[in-house]
């Protein structure tokens, strides 16, 4: 399940055992080029974005909807109506359930791969709307402590314990995840992970008693620290297909201002919720280092799990290979905002060229930057937010 790798090479660095693994580039590769394709060892959908009615394949993620029936449901517009609907490119012919659990898959091979590596042991059978099945109050206690928008999936975590229960090689399967840091702190910067904060701390006991296995805390770090955010979309895909097409300048305009409106309508009903979302555990992805101003960045060209690192300048034989943990705001705060960001979500201080470029700078955060944070952490609080949400 590894991804295609020609033009890199992973080793351990020495010289800054604080940051674990790193990627270097053994020869030129120039911007724009694709440095790798990689599949997940495991991923999974966000369980509010599945309880929001967004259909994906149970195991790659790919989007089970059609361009025009995502967004008649994302827009509250059912009769809705998109032109060149020939672009998209979902095929509901192909799908398949779960016999048992009724879970859905694109493919045949995906529903196959499904139960080969992790679905045996998970699948709920006739229990799929059971309350007190405990995989159904697993995820409730994971919803109940993490508000949309979700960084991590509990059922991620779940899907490697059942494959290595599942797995006829345990070894292997244990050597795979191994691979991944897995600390719940950085002890030399003595922070502590977010996912372990105090709400978290309450509910631990009764999240364990349904996973027995020693180390299923240290599993919430390894998701936390290493798991890569996967985002699919059938309307996007027939976005981006649109943008594509050769028009005559009234037609594409027209077709411009359809999508302009179509988006908006979307942002009214729906808010944030556009994308069928989740995270993946990725060897080769999770060895790549942070930077401020990185030099790759990963997409998902394929509409699915598939990730492909691009790389975003020239980058010369030797040379490490950095990405963003950061998004693309993120990354235009302050450095003091940054490093905030990522001692909570990464546990490091970042030491790339921008941040010390900036090591002069006042440790302080703007106005804007506290405010957005306020308005970030208050989405997170109280009870309102199920009510607050429009059930899309």
């Amino acid at each position: 399940m590894g991804g295609r790798n020609h033009d890199v090479r992973v080793k351990h660095l020495v010289t800054q055992p604080g940051n674990g693994k790193g990627l270097f580039a053994k020869k030129s590769i120039k911007k724009g080029d694709v440095i790798f394709l990689e599949r997940p060892l495991v991923s999974a959908q966000f369980l509010w974005n599945a309880l929001y009615k967004y259909k994906a394949c149970d195991y790659c993620l790919r989007a089970l909807e059609t361009a025009e029936e995502n967004a008649r449901r994302l827009s509250g517009i059912p009769g809705l109506n998109l032109p060149h609907p020939e672009l998209c490119r979902v095929r509901p012919e192909l799908h398949q359930a779960c016999p048992q659990c009724q879970v859905m898959y694109c493919s045949s091979e995906c529903r196959q791969a499904a139960a080969e590596q992790y679905h045996r042991v998970l699948c709920l059978g006739p229990s799929q709307e059971d309350p007190d099945h405990p995989i159904n109050k697993l995820k409730d206690a994971w919803r109940s402590m993490h508000y949309p928008p979700e960084t991590s999936s509990i059922m991620l975590m779940a899907r490697m314990v059942a494959a290595v229960k599942q797995a006829k090689d345990k070894a292997h399967w244990q050597k795979l995840f191994s691979h991944f840091c897995s600390r719940a702190a950085n002890e030399e910067e003595e922070i502590a992970h977010k996912l372990l904060g105090e709400k978290f701390r309450v509910s631990y006991r009764h999240v364990t008693s349904w996973f027995v296995p020693e180390g299923f805390r240290s599993l919430f770090a390894l998701v936390g620290t290493n798991g890569q955010g996967i985002g699919t979309s059938s309307l996007s895909q027939w976005v981006h297909a649109c943008d594509s097409l050769e028009l005559p300048a009234q037609q594409r305009e027209q077709l411009d201002s359809f999508i302009d409106q179509l988006y908006k309508d979307i942002e009214k009903e729906t808010g944030d919720f556009l994308n069928c979302e989740g995270s993946g555990l990725f060897l080769l992805q999770s060895s790549c280092n942070h930077s401020c101003i990185p030099n790759a960045e990963a997409s998902f060209p394929e509409n699915n799990f598939l990730l492909q690192l691009s790389a975003l300048s020239d980058i010369s034989p030797g040379e490490e290979i950095c990405i963003s943990y950061l998004d693309c705001c993120q990354r235009d705060r302050s450095r003091h905002s940054r490093h905030k960001i990522l001692r909570e979500n990464y546990l490091f201080v970042c030491s790339c060229p921008k941040c010390v470029s900036q090591m002069d700078e006042l440790d302080a955060t703007s106005e804007e930057e506290e405010e957005e944070e306020g308005e970030a952490e208050g989405e997170t609080e109280g009870d309102e937010m199920e009510d607050e949400m429009t059930d899309v």
